[in-house]
């Protein structure tokens, strides 16, 4: 697909994508693999994977960062609690950040933006504060722009992220329930205008009814809506 311009884009279930650059650069978002009944179980991540990025604190969407990040000697990047937390429970290199800064990695420009969710981690001791959820906007020097929502409704300043980053490539989750679904991610696909979207967040438990259908009905023709099953690339 000459949009990503040689980059993959992989979904390995729910919210969990791997990206790999043109200059061969991976960073995993969003790690939910033991316990993701969606994860393609004959799925290897790649040897080399030098970053792990969060959008929030949610056990859906952190629970590997720690064994992965410490088996493959990655760099998570994450709001500043979340950081923290996560460096506290064992990850040696960590980059704390914050909505509206851009930290540059290797290739890639990662710009954290506003989502409206909630983000508490829990654990063995309880819910802790770890910061406030945010999306993720990647800037991939030769290659594309790339927006992962994160967990979010839809909200205004999605036509912010739109003016500020021209995303070429949203990913959104559709579901409901704990998320935006179809009828919402429409009005999200309006505001941001990319070119294609890649649903997250749907399927996964029996509350995420959301489907690619029922967003790609809602939406403009010229906005692709991508189909494909966890393990598979664009």
């Amino acid at each position: 697909m000459d949009l990503l311009k040689g980059t993959k884009v992989t979904w390995l279930g729910h919210s969990t994508v791997l990206v790999s650059t043109p200059k061969g650069t991976n960073l995993l978002i969003d790690p939910f693999i033991q316990h993701n009944p969606k994860f393609p179980k004959d799925f290897s991540l790649p040897e080399s994977l030098p970053y792990i990025l969060l959008t929030h604190g949610h056990g859906d969407h952190i629970s590997d960062a720690v064994p992965v990040a410490q088996k493959h000697d990655s760099s998570v990047l994450a709001i500043y609690e979340l950081a923290d937390y996560i460096g506290r429970r064992g990850v040696t290199k960590t980059i704390g950040c914050n909505i509206g800064g851009t930290v540059q990695l290797d290739d890639v420009a990662v710009t954290m933006v506003e989502a409206k969710h909630s983000a508490g981690a829990i654990d063995d001791d309880g819910t802790h504060y770890v910061g406030v959820a945010a999306g993720l906007v990647l800037t991939i020097a030769n290659g594309p722009v790339l927006y992962h929502a994160g967990d979010t409704t839809v909200f205004s300043d999605m036509k912010l992220i739109a003016e500020l980053y021209h995303p070429e490539v949203a990913m959104l989750p559709i579901g409901g329930h704990f998320t935006m679904g179809p009828y919402e991610a429409a009005l999200a696909a309006k505001f941001l205008a990319p070119q294609l979207i890649l649903p997250l967040h749907f399927g996964t438990f029996p509350p995420l009814t959301g489907t690619p259908e029922q967003l790609a009905a809602r939406i403009e023709p010229e906005i692709k809506v991508v189909r494909i099953s966890p393990g598979q690339s664009i």
